[in-house]
């Protein structure tokens, strides 16, 4: 067994380990960091084949941005996740069911039904030049062959996007905000107001107290904070 054989098999078993984290652990936070682990496994695996570009784009796309959104969409949904899992193990042996085909058909397309090369399966991708781009060839596939394919999936990235900004949006009936058109507008005699209180002598009640504050009081009511 060569290091690349080993490497790849390696990657590939973190991978399945992490993916299988990720939809079984109960926490939502380990579970994202399960994904990001699925992540760079997925990116090794991808640099064995010479596609570095690909899996650099994953690193900084993906871990760096996906997954913040994520979190960021976890944390403000609130979302009852003890009531998600509540049905896990019912839908158990048809997810394992469906993993198992899954696995099967990759098996099938590897070893059986395309005839790759002299041996009858995938092998190692043809070593190119100093000169070859990997970011280039695959520009250049992108925009000519499958240029719909991406163009059809900005859409559906550019309706997430709409998507998440609307749930941002909403308006929360115990949540608190400033509303600046209304803070540019107050002036002196809206946001103080001074009040006058008589001072008390002590030596009248017959025993010492504590005299009351002959300062001005000073009341702060700001405006411009609605509820």
């Amino acid at each position: 067994m060569t290091f690349l054989q080993f490497a790849f098999y390696a990657f590939s078993v973190a991978l399945v380990f992490a993916a299988t984290m990720v939809v079984t652990i109960r926490n939502p936070v380990k579970s994202a960091l399960f994904l990001v682990l699925a992540f760079f496994s997925a990116a090794c695996i991808w640099i064995t084949l010479q596609a570095e570009f690909l899996a650099i784009v994953l690193v900084l796309v993906y871990v760096g941005a996906v997954m913040v959104l994520f979190l960021f969409v976890v944390m403000m949904l609130d979302i009852d996740l003890a009531k998600l899992r509540a049905g896990f193990t019912r839908y158990l042996p048809i997810g394992g069911l469906i993993a198992v085909l899954l696995v099967l058909e990759i098996a099938l397309v590897m070893y059986g039904s395309f005839d790759v090369g002299d041996s009858g399966n995938y092998g190692n991708p043809a070593a190119y030049g100093v000169e070859y781009s990997n970011t280039k060839a695959l520009g250049a596939q992108i925009y000519t062959h499958y240029v719909y394919a991406f163009e059809i999936a900005a859409l559906i990235l550019l309706v997430a996007i709409i998507a998440a900004i609307a749930l941002t949006m909403r308006r929360r009936p115990n949540s608190k905000y400033n509303n600046p058109a209304s803070q540019v507008q107050v002036n002196r005699e809206d946001r103080l107001r001074i009040v006058n209180m008589d001072s008390a002598d002590p030596s009248a009640t017959g025993f010492l107290t504590e005299a009351a504050p002959t300062e001005t009081a000073s009341k702060s009511t700001p405006e411009g904070i609605e509820s």
